[in-house]
């Protein structure tokens, strides 16, 4: 079986199957828990320096920002699938 990715913004790309959340940067606990990955280095920035606007939780335990809205991304992912549409 082959992996899909999804384009996450200036030619980054997440395994598709791996992505356990899409969130949106703006409640307490989610900027909390993005504190504590930032200090545990479990954090890849992807945003190239832009506004994040969406944050991606993988299984791995890893949280990678986007400067896309997630919405965009939960389209990406769903279309790579073959579950969109």
């Amino acid at each position: 079986m082959t992996s899909t990715f999804v384009h996450v913004g200036f030619g980054h790309m997440v395994k598709s199957d791996g992505i356990r959340a899409v969130l949106v940067p703006g409640s307490k606990p989610v900027h909390d828990r993005l504190q504590l990955a930032k200090r545990t280095g479990v954090v890849w920035d992807a945003t190239a320096g832009r506004r994040t606007r969406a944050i991606l939780v993988l299984d791995t335990g890893q949280i990678v920002l986007s400067s896309l809205i997630p919405e965009t991304i939960a389209q990406r992912a769903a279309s790579e699938t073959g579950k969109g549409d």
